[in-house]
This record gives C-alpha cells, structure tokens and sequence, in this order.
C-alpha cells in the first residue's frame, strides 16, 4: 500500500474497513496504529466494521455506561487495558466490587482496579476478530474524539458462554456502520503564574489531609499539574532525570519494592499494586512483564521527571510523575501503601536516592 495513499478519506465505511484490514494484514499494525496511519480515530475504524460477518465485526452497545459496565463480573477472568498517547498498562483478573455514584465508578478488585470517569464516554463496541491465535473478542470503550479510553479482552479461561449474553442484552438499536467523531478540542490554557495567588496555594498544599485532595485543589487555583508542581512549596515537588522511570523500576525489581502504578486518560485510571518482577527495555519503550501486570512506556516521550510529595493524615506521601512534553500525564508511580499506614520506608529511600536535575 502506497503511503500517499493511506490518508484519502474513505467513501463509504465498507471502504474504510478494507483498507483498514489490508493495512493490518500488510504492515502488522495494531488497530490504533493502523487507524492513525488512514487519518481517522480507532473509534472509526471499528466502528466500520458494525454489522460485518468478516475478519473483524463489530456491534455497537448502549448505555447507561455505569450499568454496562457494572456487568463484567459475569465475564470472570478477562484483561484490562488502559492507555495514553506514551503508556499502556494491562491487568489480568475479574472484575469485582464495582460501584458508582453519578458519572465516578470504581472498581476494586484485587487485581483490576479502576477509576471510573463515565462522563467521558461517548461510545462503546462489542468486537470479535478473527487472528493468527483464534478469536479474539473484546469490548472496546471510546470518548467523543474516537479515542480510546479502555478496552477489556476476552481469554481462553474467561466465562465465554456469557458474552454472548452481555451483547445481545446491550446492543444498541442502531446497527449501522459508521461513526462520526467530534474534532479534538483546543487545550485550555491554564492561567499565567503572575496570576495565581501562589501563597495561597502553597498553604493549601501544606494542610492536604488526603491524596485525592490534590486534584481538586489544582482546579481550585485553575493551574496545570507540572505548573502546580513548579509552584509547589518549598520540600513539595523537584525535577529528577528524565531516566528516573527506568532506574526506578529496575530497582523496584532488583529490591521487590511494592509499587503502585497509575495510567490513565480522560475516561479512565488504571492501576497496578505490588511488586515488579520482570523488567526490560526494548528500543524506546520501557516494560514490566510480569503474569498479570505489563506496562509498556515510551521513555522518549518523557520530557520531565518529578518527585512529588503530599501531605495525608497518614505522613507524607510519596510518588515520581511523568509528563510529556505538554504537560500530559503519563504515569504516576507510589510506594504500596492503604489508608491508615504510613508510606513504606523502603519506598521513600529508593525515591530519594533518583538523581535530581541539575540546575
């Protein structure tokens, strides 16, 4: 297929899912890749393939997505995957203890573990492919720009016979192929630093009682997170190498530090706590691959490096952030800890011990 081709818009969605498949097939590609290289959203892509009988097809679901989704316990043992521009991270498990108060949901199993944000969602998927190693069947969730927000896989242990159910009980009523997407939408720009009551958000960073108070306070004061972390108070926040990420989780593996790791997007946080096994980087990517836990990062990508600290009732609470070069948030990582217990010691020390920028 001729690259000066790949980007002309398709005329009808049969096309696009013909060019779609032929570029999997041609140049291997997964579906966000291949989608990306056509000029369209994964959400398209698939979306394409509603109503098809061939290699891939798809079917559209329905809403409420809090009650869609609250069904995947029925599933048993499934994948997980979140993602980012620069990070993928996938557990395997069932999911269990899920709840949701309006549009927020939660799901706490002891393997998958999620934060929910439902108000993101715009369009959802139940997709079957046809691959080298059997059928692959998934649901596949999208926001309102065709993106990606989370995506659950069927495996060979998980409760086949009830997927066909969780289809057939949430397909939508339109079945027709094709899906428009709305346009990105600009980035909000946050306010200049000569316009932030820094010592009033320096106090109120000081008094945090609890981690989940961070996000809320950055709204507060209407500041982007790495300009909240270059306004932090004194002791707060400073920039470690960009290489932090890779020396941290080679330790984490060499010391089995329990970690926490976060990776999320608009729709969707995922994350893993335990230990990291497994760790090896292959060309620009870095990669835990553990049984039940990978994580894959474009270590290119990462522009800056902090270490963050939180005051909670509990201590201070410790974690090394990533961030692209717009200030988009790849992965957070912390040291495995609960409400009530302070932060490991041992965590702390290998945090610690991350060589600094010099300024």
């Amino acid at each position: 297929m001729n690259n000066d081709t790949l980007a002309i818009p398709a005329s009808t969605p049969e096309d696009l899912l013909g060019r779609f498949l032929a570029l999997r097939r041609e140049r291997k590609l997964r579906h966000r890749d291949a989608a990306q290289a056509l000029g369209v959203s994964e959400c398209e892509a698939i979306a394409a393939a509603v109503g098809g009988a061939g290699t891939l097809s798809a079917v559209r679901l329905k809403g409420p997505w809090p009650e869609l989704f609250e069904q995947l316990p029925a599933l048993g043992k499934v994948l997980a995957l979140t993602r980012n521009e620069s990070a993928v991270h996938e557990k395997t498990g069932p999911f269990e203890n899920m709840s949701h108060e309006g549009l927020v949901g939660l799901a706490l199993g002891a393997d998958i573990d999620l934060r929910i944000f439902y108000l993101r969602w715009a369009h959802a998927y139940a997709v079957t492919e046809a691959t080298a190693t059997g059928t692959q069947r998934s649901l596949q969730i999208f926001d309102a720009h065709g993106v990606a927000i989370h995506k659950v896989f069927l495996r060979d242990d998980s409760n086949l016979g009830a997927w066909p159910r969780f289809v057939e009980r949430n397909a939508h009523a339109s079945q027709q192929a094709g899906q428009t997407v709305a346009p990105a939408p600009d980035r909000n720009a946050p306010l200049a630093d000569r316009d932030v009551d820094v010592d009033a958000f320096r106090q109120a960073w000081a008094k945090l009682a609890d981690t989940h108070e961070f996000f809320p306070l950055l709204r507060r004061f209407k500041v982007a997170r790495t300009q909240a972390l270059r306004l932090a108070p004194d002791g707060y926040a400073y920039r470690v190498q960009a290489d932090a990420a890779r020396v941290l989780l080679e330790t984490t593996a060499s010391r089995a530090v329990p970690i926490m790791c976060f990776v999320g997007n608009a729709g969707m946080i995922q994350i893993h706590t335990g230990p990291v096994r497994r760790f090896e980087v292959i060309g620009s990517w870095l990669n835990v691959l553990d049984p039940g836990f990978s994580l894959h990062l474009r270590g290119d990508r990462i522009a800056s490096a902090w270490v963050v600290r939180k005051p909670t009732r509990d201590g201070d609470v410790t974690s090394l952030e990533l961030f692209d070069a717009d200030g988009e948030t790849l992965a957070m990582f912390f040291g495995e800890r609960k409400p009530g217990r302070a932060e490991l010691e041992s965590w702390r020390a290998l945090v610690d011990a991350l060589p600094r920028m010099v300024s």
